[in-house]
């Protein structure tokens, strides 16, 4: 049996700049002149506040420039016509780390979605303040590290925690449940390159046990937020959310069941779609390509 053939490399260009007339139609035709094929194409236009998004992705076999020249291309582009831009080429491939504390299921959900080929980066590294899931991550066969928290140095484990990054040469972080708080300038290293998953309940039921809180006040809808992380906690622009039902049958533990299947689900889809490069964040929100 031989391997599947490698998928030709593509090019993902993400645009975003006030609105004019003539913007597709040059990008377009720039792809166009090079000898590229255009694979996806997906702009969006506010009339709110007169900006406009592009993703816009093409084949690169045959294109006449090479990576080099089309960041160049881009740059006359960009001033052309006042661009923000970000090239990315998919045969270069993000590299993940993942943060965790004790609970697993968010975790497992990634590791899993590398293992079947699902994630569109390579998840190199796990985290952790706590040992509990070492095995997780060794049946994965992905390496682990165990950095304690102590609560009065967290300056000492956040440098390890550099250190190890950049020893992985980690695109993105992913927190998946990791029950610390980074410090503002761990987060200012990374904007929009840290995802924290969390349930929906905010602002309303913060502080510790929200399901016994959102039980006790009768919640017909429980739902997950995965957002980018910033300075201000849990207030990030949101990349993807899901909710479901619940009724007064559902005990705290069915709620915490039901939290936890969701929490799992809208983190890895929030990973991959910033691993696509399906994501422009504007001010504190976002504009997802589908």
């Amino acid at each position: 049996m031989t391997d599947a053939p490698a998928s030709p490399a593509t090019a993902t260009l993400l645009v975003s700049c006030s609105d004019r007339t003539g913007l597709v139609a040059a990008l377009s035709e720039f792809v166009y002149e090079q000898g590229g094929n255009i694979l996806d194409a997906d702009q969006h236009a506010e009339v709110e506040t007169g900006l406009f998004f592009m993703r816009l992705r093409w084949d690169l076999t045959g294109f006449k420039l090479s990576r080099a020249e089309i960041a160049g291309a881009m740059e006359i582009l960009g001033t052309r016509f006042d661009l923000g831009w970000e090239l990315t080429f998919s045969d270069v491939r993000p590299r993940v780390a993942v943060f965790a504390s004790k609970a697993p299921h968010c975790l497992y959900d990634l590791l899993l979605a590398q293992q079947l080929g699902e994630l569109h980066g390579d998840l190199v590294l796990v985290v952790s303040n706590h040992d509990a899931l070492r095995s997780v991550a060794g049946h994965f066969g992905v390496r682990f590290e165990h950095l304690p928290v102590d609560a009065a140095d967290k300056g000492a484990a956040e440098a390890a925690q550099e250190k190890l990054l950049a020893e992985m040469g980690v695109d993105l972080v992913v927190l998946a449940r990791y029950m610390q708080i980074l410090s503002p300038e761990f987060v200012a290293r990374r904007p929009a390159r840290i995802i924290n998953i969390h349930h929906s309940f905010l602002p309303a039921f913060v502080g510790a046990k929200p399901y016994h809180q959102a039980k006790a006040r009768g919640v017909k809808v429980i739902g997950a937020t995965a957002h980018y992380v910033t300075r201000d906690l849990d207030q990030g622009p949101i990349i993807e959310q899901d909710v479901c039902r619940v009724s007064h049958r559902d005990d705290v533990a069915e709620l915490l069941r039901k939290g936890g299947e969701l929490e799992r689900r809208v983190l890895t889809s929030a990973v991959r779609l910033h691993l696509e490069r399906r994501v422009l964040v504007s001010g504190n929100r976002t504009i997802v390509f589908g």
